[in-house]
């Protein structure tokens, strides 16, 4: 997802290649200001709030956020003995989150000898994103990551011919399909439920999480598992995919065009886990807090 997710640009698998006259190193870091005020809640307290938050893209990774020291509550890092060995940025300790009579151990860290080249990270802590209650932008809750401000998703509608096949059988056909793009992703193709064969399809139990689309549901097709999906709920940005169902091109036979779609590159995905304290319904309602908290 992003600059430095899946495929994109500094992912370490893109499709696509920077052009540039010297070999460019097979691993980039790039850090840039988010330009936001982000917050951070743990145990029902605001320990950080910052206007200055530097945003570290890492290969493979999804964007981390680093708060000034200046902008953490005092008292709330407990320094442990725990040091680890980053690959770029070196030597990186360990802290304590405490709070209200609360600790919860190896949740923060700093690259405290940080190289020159990446210097500005040597005052600065990011905090384990599920080991805290919650983080805001303002006053939304942001799930799952660091925004990513490269990160992008744009749905198209198509009068293309999809064909969805199990065997001899026809699990969906349609006209009118409608298309994902997301930023470090293959496109997906989606299908309006009336052009699908939904006795063909089983729910399963279970769910994933997306930090730009929400909760997804899964299908079995004729003991093929997990075949298919849907976001019942789609949040708002990508609300025209809400509850169309789209399918494995490596479990059942997907055509468009008459041409068989095959699992490309950056179509395999770990799914990205739930955060802490948060419950499908507020996932649902894509919400954020009290404000009189």
């Amino acid at each position: 997802m992003g600059l430095s997710w899946q495929q994109g640009p500094l992912g370490g698998a893109s499709v696509g290649r920077l052009l540039a006259p010297e070999p460019i190193p097979a691993r980039l870091l790039f850090a840039e200001p988010l330009r936001r005020r982000m917050r951070v809640r743990f145990r029902d307290e605001w320990i950080a709030d910052s206007e200055d938050v530097l945003l570290l893209h890492e290969p493979a990774r999804y964007p981390v956020a680093y708060f000034p020291v200046a902008d953490i509550r005092s008292g709330v890092l407990v320094k442990e003995e725990r040091a680890t060995q980053h690959r770029d940025l070196g030597s990186t300790e360990w802290f304590a989150v405490t709070s209200g009579g609360n600790s919860t151990p190896h949740s923060a860290w700093q690259h405290s000898a940080a190289p020159d080249f990446a210097a500005e990270f040597r005052n600065r802590v990011a905090f384990a994103w599920r080991a805290m209650d919650a983080f805001f932008e303002e006053d939304e809750r942001i799930v799952g990551h660091a925004a990513d401000p490269y990160h992008r998703i744009d749905i198209r509608d198509s009068s293309r011919h999809l064909q969805v096949k199990l065997r001899d059988r026809v699990i969906a056909d349609t006209k009118r399909p409608v298309v994902l793009f997301e930023s470090g992703f293959a496109p997906r193709w989606y299908v309006r439920r009336d052009d699908v064969d939904m006795s063909a399809l089983v729910l399963t139990e279970g769910q994933t999480f997306c930090p730009y689309k929400g909760l997804a549901s899964y299908y079995d097709i004729d003991g093929v598992k997990k075949a298919a999906w849907s976001y019942p709920q789609a949040w708002p940005e990508v609300q025209r995919v809400s509850n169309l169902v789209s399918f494995e091109p490596d479990k059942v036979v997907v055509s468009l065009d008459g041409k068989i779609l095959l699992m490309e590159p950056g179509q395999s995905v770990t799914p990205h886990g739930v955060d802490r304290a948060l419950d499908p319904d507020e996932i649902l309602r894509r919400g954020g807090m009290d404000r009189s908290q």
